[in-house]
């Protein structure tokens, strides 16, 4: 049966025990945090149903959330790394259109032409996140719309060749070191630079979250709609010479 005991003994285990039979590394603290919230969640709804006559995960406290080292490319960084050669085009194209509209990696992978519209001077994109599931109307600069190539068919993958790998990570890093960057790059660092460089470039902190799909504002604590217009100039901030 589920003990206070018990909720302490498996909230222990994520945060010391290792968790990867092959790296026997331990579970990221953050990761953790989420694996203990579902918990505790699952169990207050089995109490809510009347299978425990009291909630024992409500007596034990939630693991402590850390901050995590975001890394990010300056404009400068990213305008090299736009001038330098990849081994992988498609790779490299995908990653400078996740810096210039923040989308993360999933969403990039699984874009089909069915997402992408234009009226011929505005461009955008129609889609649902894969994290959220929320449908979102996502304007894109001109330089963005110019790295998805030619228009193919409506079911066709806009960056097609392109999956989630070790491998494919080696190769951003490789592109970086090729144009002289020595941090440590993944895919999602080109999220954090749109992030970073649209609020280094006066954007205000509402409308780069509601330009990422955010839900809320959990640093402010506050919600706020951005009208059109304002993500519409947003998307335009970012600008790379080719």
């Amino acid at each position: 049966m589920t003990s206070k005991s018990f909720c302490n003994d498996f909230k222990e285990f994520l945060q010391k025990e290792p968790n990867f039979a092959a790296t026997k590394k331990q579970l990221a603290n953050n990761s953790a945090v989420a694996y203990f919230t579902i918990f505790k969640t699952v169990v207050k709804r089995a109490y809510e149903k009347g299978l425990f006559k009291e909630n024992p995960a409500a007596r034990v406290k939630a693991i402590a959330k850390k901050d995590t080292r975001r890394e990010y490319l300056n404009l400068e960084e990213l305008q090299t790394l736009a001038r330098t050669e990849s081994d992988l085009p498609v790779l490299k194209n995908a990653c400078l259109f996740s810096a210039l509209t923040g989308l993360r990696y999933s969403d990039i992978e699984n874009l089909t032409w069915a997402n992408v519209r234009t009226t011929g001077k505005d461009y955008y994109l129609r889609f649902k996140q894969q994290k959220t599931s929320g449908e979102e109307t996502l304007p894109i600069s001109r330089q963005a719309y110019e790295l998805l190539g030619e228009p193919k068919a409506a079911t066709d993958k806009v960056f097609a060749g392109l999956l989630y790998s070790s491998w494919q990570n080696m190769k951003i890093q490789q592109w970086a070191y090729k144009a002289g960057i020595t941090k440590t790059i993944t895919f999602h660092c080109f999220r954090h630079t749109y992030d970073t460089l649209q609020l280094s470039l006066g954007t205000d902190i509402y409308t780069v979250s509601k330009m990422l799909g955010h839900r809320s504002l959990s640093t402010t604590q506050v919600y706020a709609k951005i009208v059109d217009k304002s993500k519409r100039d947003a998307a335009d901030k970012i600008k790379l010479e080719f």
